[in-house]
């Protein structure tokens, strides 16, 4: 890519000021006043490339090593969300046909392994002691990361009225903190489903060690499979998972969750949400999460009557998920030693920018997360206010 192109592009950014390094040795400067951070282009990118897709273009080459920078990453990426329409690809474009072809249980499967079973040891190296990979709560201030996972679990299992003697369904049950900790402070029968086999051997730990191989169990299955074999539940909780299914299987997603409750039951959906249906990051797809599609609200809300749900409540934790990322960012760079004795630096820098770029989508609104508390026909038992979720 000329010189020319990427000048021009420059002098559109607001809100910054900043250098960029040429592969030639020469620098050119951006905006008002001394620099904040310098760009440096060791290498010429392609123009076609770019112009299909910014993110990806340089998120390769960041990886590579073609692209690179001297100052603070989140100085920098602050700069790039205030200037997001620059660095997109058409916001409308719901991309190819291909994206609404239903994913297979296979699918799905090889998806999660891609993600999730890349290692117990790496994950325990950036995330809290509870294992908990999803969006925290943040009660006050000065709460550690996982004082906040704590939060964030209490909270669910606060939303969904649990009873001794009920039984809950986790679908996407991660390293199994929610499913022990019902089972513990509830006494419910709880069971988690997973496709990831390092999420399994893992809860599978936690519960023996915990005693609780009576009252909580976790299965290396789908949840269609699940659904298929008749199994019903009083109440059902899903933290982070839809966003797996892809965009053409939300609807069967709501009707296996319809199947798996039991009238009258309670069921707590969590996800990343979007304001309007966009195309997914192609650099995330490619990279980070296979198959993902983040729904939007109007996705989720508009499949809901059709299976006789009703929304309960509804809640943002926008600023609660930007605020977790950044100790998971700030922690994976604590233990690069670590991580470098597992990865190669591309891996370092490809995790580097998603981390750390997740903070800014959720600080500039590009994404949002809300949890759901949904009603499956008619139920009476639930507090009339939110004053028992304060307790």
């Amino acid at each position: 890519m000329q010189k020319f192109f990427l000048n021009k592009l420059f002098e559109h950014v607001k809100g910054g000021s900043f250098n960029v390094r040429y592969w030639d040795g020469s620098i050119e400067h951006f905006g008002e006043g001394e620099p904040q951070f310098t760009a440096v282009i060791n290498k010429p990118l392609s123009e076609k490339e770019f112009i299909n897709d910014p993110s990806l273009c340089v998120g390769e080459a960041y990886m590579r090593g073609d692209v690179d920078y001297e100052g603070d990453l989140r100085t920098i990426l602050d700069v790039v969300f205030i200037n997001r329409d620059l660095f997109e690809r058409d916001s409308k474009v719901l991309g190819t046909i291909a994206k609404l072809i239903p994913k297979s249980a296979d699918r799905n499967r090889k998806d999660i392994k891609h993600h999730y079973d890349i290692g117990n040891d790496f994950y325990s190296l950036w995330l809290d002691e509870s294992m908990t990979y999803s969006c925290a709560y943040f009660e006050h201030p000065e709460d550690s990361l996982y004082q906040a996972q704590m939060n964030k679990v209490d909270y669910i299992l606060k939303k969904l009225n649990l009873k001794e003697g009920q039984t809950l369904l986790d679908i996407g049950s991660g390293w199994g903190e929610l499913i022990i900790r019902a089972a513990k402070q509830y006494g419910v029968k709880s069971l988690g489903v997973t496709l990831s086999e390092e999420q399994v051997a893992k809860t599978k730990e936690r519960i023996k060690n915990e005693n609780l191989e009576g009252l909580v169990d976790v299965k290396l299955q789908d949840y269609r499979e699940l659904a298929s074999a008749g199994a019903k539940f009083d109440r059902l909780v899903c933290v982070g998972m839809i966003e797996h299914v892809g965009r053409a299987n939300i609807p069967d997603f709501i009707a296996e969750a319809d199947s798996l409750l039991k009238y009258g039951g309670v069921f707590l959906l969590h996800t990343i949400t979007k304001q309007v249906e966009t195309a997914t990051n192609a650099w995330i797809e490619k990279y980070i999460f296979p198959g993902g599609y983040i729904p939007s609200i109007r996705e989720l809300v508009s499949t809901l009557p059709e299976h006789d749900f009703y929304i309960k409540d509804m809640e943002s934790l926008r600023l609660h998920y930007a605020r977790a990322l950044e100790f998971w960012a700030d922690n994976f760079e604590k233990n690069l030693d670590n991580v470098r004795k597992i990865f190669d630096e591309p891996f370092i820098r490809m995790w580097r920018i998603y981390l750390n770029s997740c903070i800014y989508s959720f600080l500039y609104r590009a994404i949002d997360v809300h949890q759901f508390l949904l009603e499956k026909g008619i139920n009476n038992e639930l507090p009339m206010t939110r004053n028992y979720l304060y307790k």
